[in-house]
């Protein structure tokens, strides 16, 4: 097979929430549109809610995310939220080799410079100057705190060429932490993370994220789903990674859950600075004190270029 033809996938996300009592009313946030660009086109995409909201709305998030609102008013002790999707991924793994071969160290003076005058050396435009700094500020979930500086310092090298320092971060990664999916990562600090050397996927991906930033790198913590059928860790649910900034390189995404560089069998969902800016679905609910149980089906099915048609018409 080439690694450069293009791979088309269904993508479904299924939530189902059911209440111990009746819920009056529900509000909710989805993100769950995969986005368009950097490899992947999204040929459709649609999302249904169940019952039938009495009001929806569609923005864009400032990181250029594709967000959903839904009020269901009417009174119900199940909802459900469908999102599909048909996607064409034609991302190829990056060529590291042909990156600028320049060390971490002149990577931070150029996050640090673009801080300071507002500008890049690289052609940066104002809007990608300030998603660059930003992304090298800390955030509540991927903190830049003193033991996750510690555990960056033993990669990054001095004078090391920062796409080798970012690999070695990933792999190291990989290797100590015992994958424990469904692990919480909300009421989780990266110290908690790596004094236990264990954690989920999201864990895994905010403990890169702090570990760049903490160098002065700007990363990203980006979420998306893992095709059916590879032996990738992640596969069949909401998956998350890594992806950190290099001068004249642009973003590179890297997955420490899996030891190795995200390609053709990712789907990204979107992107922010730690999961609470980009959770896949979110929400209230008012009941009088209803219990909820919840259930999520992912499937991201890989489609020939005969099926992606038919599915187009």
């Amino acid at each position: 097979m080439r690694a450069d033809r293009r791979h088309h996938y269904r993508l479904i996300h299924r939530s189902t929430y059911r209440y111990s009592a009746p819920v009056t009313s529900s509000y909710g946030r989805a993100m769950l549109t995969p986005r368009d660009g950097g490899g992947q086109h999204v040929h459709r995409s649609g999302m249904q809610v169940t019952p039938r909201p009495a009001e929806t709305a569609q923005h864009l998030d400032v990181s250029g995310n594709q967000a959903a609102y839904f009020h269901v008013a009417q009174e119900h002790d199940v909802l459900e939220v469908l999102a599909q999707a048909l996607v064409t991924v034609s991302r190829r793994r990056p060529d590291l080799t042909a990156l600028p071969a320049l060390s971490w160290e002149s990577a931070v003076a150029d996050v640090s410079a673009m801080r300071a005058t507002g500008q890049g050396r690289n052609g940066e435009g104002p809007a990608s100057v300030m998603t660059i700094v930003e992304s090298a500020l800390a955030s509540p979930l991927a903190a830049p705190e003193d033991a996750v500086l510690e555990y960056a310092l033993s990669v990054f090298h001095p004078g090391e060429r920062v796409t080798d320092a970012v690999v070695a971060l990933c792999d190291r990664i990989h290797a100590e932490l015992e994958y424990r999916p469904g692990t919480s990562s909300t009421d989780r600090t990266l110290a908690d993370v790596l004094a236990t050397r264990s954690g989920s996927c999201h864990d895994y991906a905010h403990l890169a994220v702090g570990c760049l930033r903490s160098m002065g790198l700007a990363a990203r913590y980006v979420t998306g789903f893992v095709r059916d059928g590879e032996r990738l860790r992640g596969a069949g649910r909401a998956h998350a990674w890594a992806a950190v900034w290099v001068p004249g390189g642009g973003w590179i995404h890297l997955d420490p859950s899996n030891g190795g560089l995200v390609d053709h069998r990712y789907v990204v969902l979107g992107w922010g600075r730690d999961y609470l800016d980009i959770s896949p679905l979110r929400g209230i609910v008012y009941s009088s004190g209803a219990a909820r149980e919840q259930t999520v089906e992912i499937r991201l099915e890989p489609l020939s270029d005969g099926e992606l048609a038919a599915e187009l018409g």
